[in-house]
């Protein structure tokens, strides 16, 4: 059997598996959140796998087994590790517990509660150019292994890819994103350590690569005697992975913080990308670096580092092709699921920013969930038409990545500048921004056009890293009135007579109040309990913070989005009656007993309940994380979310009977 048959039918059941996965899980669908952020009902196996397949990309592909021709393992191990490890793994201990408690559904929804709608703003057209360009990167590396392994003309599987994303996206956004993730990343673990084996049967173990490596040092040195840079300002190395591939891609990027977002709970978003980050190094990234590195030391001179014609970011390609047809297609086909699952995802950040953050926030803010829902589809097709466009980006992969990166530097700077120092205003997130975006656009621009190539001298992304973080502290230096009140030197968490200002509480304000009474602690709860963007609820706590009426944790990090009561607040409270103060003392009311007692009944019982109170999926999120919270219920369910009645939930319900 011929290679382009036997990889052809590999491609038809692999796009059937996609399609299907969405097909199966659009009845999950109801509204724009169960989309973009799939209910907040992701467990700790899916987030796990998702997130890792948003590492195993197209891009991790071709660069590991570039790198290490490139650089040798070393430096080809540099960027998987620090992906890895700073990006993932980092990521999920500091900003788990803070993002998902925090509420925004999109990391430009964090700026506005931060800062204000003007950051939000220039952020989210950033970060949705940004993500675009990932995506559009892992098609184009995608298509050149693919046409490189079986000769197919390359916009014919650009197209195929995009059809097969538009498709099964479209049908049910994050909920088939994660089923398909599943699936991707099943087919990749077996896929790299197969090839990997096979290299090693074929060409013997480590004695091969050090006698056949053109510069005899396969671990410092690529197969032409480069080596990876340390503290270099130009891309690549190790200082530009650091600052830019671990804070750009992962923790300016709209997709990670989508997924921390989207788990049931804090202690899940934190683990799953601290399993994540090491699963991907150790099963993915080490196994790539060494295949690399055995056909840089195999058939060195068919990449041009040794007088051939092919980049040395295409050897995933080149070594499959050293097998029988049958076993190399899957082998590319586990490239292929690599590529379509971080695409996947990438064009699931980009809608969420371009939907949240722009259509129901600026075009169309009274949508109700059916116009909603529809909007987000709409904004898939056309995300992935732009992306489309940016497929043919000047310079190829390896410059759209460096690219797509440049856009979420700012983000990133701008998050953890706000995570850290209350005193960081909007005046300096919204020029920092500014200054660090045109600066990327104008060098952009002067190295496309060969008028000054920046990358002599010094990596853009760098460049764009420096320019915001030192715009953003001079212009907050300099507009210190800009700061929000917690921001002050003089702010105490604590309130009292003296220190807080006369405020006019309204009806929100009184619910927001209610929801804390009874127990809700978090900014998330509050958000998704009353059906409300991130700005509301947030002017909604200021006012309540600045008169008196609650007590934050912290000024800094998760603690800043932890609420309760102060004595104030009791005195425009309504009086509760003997029995609803005894259920306030077990954080609960009529309505959180009635759901307990629905979940103690049946499933069917809960879905009656939830369609009778019309709540959406967010409403429910916010109920059963509070339960569980106070240890009444328990989440199960792999995929979809499984109530199960507590030993002391069972008591609660016989305490009030």
């Amino acid at each position: 059997m011929s290679v382009q048959l036997v990889f052809g039918v590999y491609c038809i059941i692999f796009a059937f598996l996609m399609i299907g996965a969405g097909v199966y899980s659009k009845k999950w669908v109801s509204d724009a959140s169960d989309f973009i952020l799939a209910g907040r009902e992701l467990s700790f196996p899916i987030n796990t796998m998702g997130v890792a397949a948003i590492g195993f990309a197209g891009t991790t592909v071709s660069l590991e087994c570039g790198f290490a021709i490139l650089y040798g393992v070393k430096g080809a191990l540099a960027w998987g590790v620090i992906y890895s490890i700073f990006g993932l793994v980092l990521y999920g201990l500091l900003f788990a517990n803070f993002v998902r408690r925090c509420g925004a559904q999109t990391l430009p929804e964090y700026f506005e509660m931060r800062y204000n709608s003007r950051v939000r703003n220039v952020v989210a057209y950033g970060t949705i150019i940004g993500m675009c360009g990932i995506l559009a990167n892992n098609i184009v590396s995608l298509s050149a292994i693919v046409s490189g392994y079986v000769g197919w003309p390359t916009y014919f599987v650009m197209g195929g890819a995009f059809l097969i994303v538009i498709i099964f996206a479209t049908l049910s956004g994050l909920w088939a994103s994660t089923i398909t993730d599943f699936i991707q990343v099943t087919i990749g673990t077996i896929a790299i350590p197969l090839l990997l084996i096979l290299l090693i049967k074929k060409y013997g173990g480590i004695d091969f690569i050090a006698s056949n490596w053109l510069t005899g040092n396969f671990m410092d040195n690529g197969i032409a005697g480069g080596s990876l840079p340390g503290m270099s300002l130009k891309y690549p190395s190790v200082l530009n992975f650091v600052l830019c591939f671990s804070s750009a891609l992962v923790w300016g990027n709209n997709y990670y913080w989508g997924k921390l977002a989207a788990s049931r709970n804090e202690k899940i978003a934190k683990n799953s990308f601290v399993c994540a980050g090491l699963i991907l190094m150790f099963i993915f990234m080490i196994p790539l670096v060494m295949i690399g590195t055995y056909t840089g030391a195999a058939v060195p001179e068919v990449f041009t580092l040794a007088g051939g014609s092919i980049m040395p970011t295409a050897a995933y390609g080149v070594a499959a092709k050293m097998f029988l047809p049958l076993v190399s297609a899957f082998i590319v086909i586990g490239c292929v699921a690599a590529s379509i699952s971080t695409s996947s995802t990438s064009a699931m950040g980009a809608t969420s920013t371009a939907t949240r953050d722009i259509y129901l926030r600026t075009i169309n803010p009274k949508a109700d969930a059916a116009k909603s829902l529809k909007a987000s589809k709409i904004i898939m097709f056309l995300v992935l038409i732009f992306t489309w466009v940016l497929c043919y980006f000047p310079g190829g992969p390896a410059y759209l990545f460096a690219f797509s990166n440049c856009w979420l530097v700012p983000p990133a700077i701008l998050l953890c500048l706000g995570f850290l120092w209350p005193k960081f205003n909007s005046t300096g997130a919204f020029w920092g921004v500014i200054c660090g975006m045109l600066t990327m656009v104008i060098f952009t621009i002067l190295e496309l056009t060969k008028i000054f190539v920046v990358g002599r001298f010094i990596y853009l992304a760098i460049l764009g890293f420096v320019v915001t973080a030192v715009a953003g502290v001079i212009f907050t230096l300099l507009f210190p009135s800009s700061s929000k009140y917690y921001g002050r030197v003089d702010w105490e968490l604590e309130p009292n007579d003296t220190n807080r200002e006369k405020v006019e509480l309204n009806d929100f304000d009184m619910q927001v109040l209610s929801l804390i009474r009874f127990g809700h602690q978090y900014m998330s709860d509050i958000t998704d309990g009353l059906k409300v963007d991130s700005k509301v609820s947030t002017e909604s706590i200021e006012k309540l913070d600045r008169g008196g009426y609650i007590k934050r944790a912290g000024k800094t990090g998760s603690r800043f989005y932890t609420f309760e009561l102060a004595d104030k607040a009791y005195t425009v409270l309504p009086e509760l009656s003997p029995e609803e103060k005894e259920m306030e003392k077990d954080y609960l009311n009529g309505r959180y007993l009635n759901f307990l007692k629905a979940v103690l009944d049946s499933p069917k019982a809960v879905m009656d309940m939830i369609k009778e109170e019309k709540y959406v999926s967010l409403q429910v999120s916010s109920i059963v994380s509070h339960l569980v919270r106070r240890g009444y219920l328990a989440e199960k369910g792999l995929y979809k979310r499984q109530l199960v009645i507590t030993e002391a939930g069972k008591e609660i319900i016989q305490k009030y009977l």
